[in-house]
């Protein structure tokens, strides 16, 4: 947030079309590559747009502990980096569910700052919650395709997460001097667009 209370301007925005979840998840893998200790990424998106696939993704590309959930009822997890994964010594993830928290004050109780410097934190329903933990952040909301327009959470409630293979949008934006520019993803050569 800016000083004087405005929301701060994004330095990029880019927006990717991921026409399977295994699109959605190899996005992820290749943004984990030029992820680092310390940076903040809050997902965005309604019931079923792919926020923990996106998750598992990022942890794949991390080299953490596999068995990535959405950590719904604990609100976080923590994965170790695997000395013998993709990046051995690498930064561990901490996956957060804010969707029952109703305030920045609220985030501040789970003390998500002792692990901020050493871990890459990924925050699903973080919006407005979670800016306050760093001066840089990536903003990425993930739309599927029957929600798109209306501004609303899935128009016609239609929750079905098993529907891996609907189309969805991804909008990435990067704030702070930390992503003064959007990271080169080589998203065209896997089918993302």
């Amino acid at each position: 947030m800016s000083t004087n209370g405005e929301a701060a301007l994004p330095n990029w925005e880019e927006t990717f079309t991921a026409a399977t979840a295994e699109q959605t998840h190899a996005l992820a893998v290749r943004l984990a590559a030029v992820l680092a200790a310390g940076d903040l990424v809050v997902l965005s998106g309604e019931l079923g747009a792919g926020k923990t696939t996106f998750t598992q993704g990022l942890g794949e590309g991390l080299g953490v502990r596999e068995g990535i959930i959405s950590p719904t009822f604990v609100l976080v997890r923590i994965h170790p980096n695997l000395p013998a994964g993709p990046r051995p010594g690498g930064p561990d993830l901490v996956h957060v569910d804010a969707y029952r928290l109703g305030s920045a004050a609220e985030i501040d109780d789970i003390d998500l700052e002792n692990t901020m410097d050493s871990s890459v934190t990924v925050v699903e329903w973080g919006k407005e919650r979670v800016e306050h933990l760093s001066e840089s952040r990536l903003e990425i909301d993930l739309h599927r395709a029957i929600g798109l327009g209306t501004g609303l959470p899935s128009a016609g409630l239609d929750f079905d997460t098993e529907d891996a293979d609907e189309p969805r949008t991804i909008v990435m934006r990067g704030y702070g001097p930390r992503w003064p520019e959007a990271p080169a993803l080589g998203a065209a050569k896997e089918g993302v667009r």
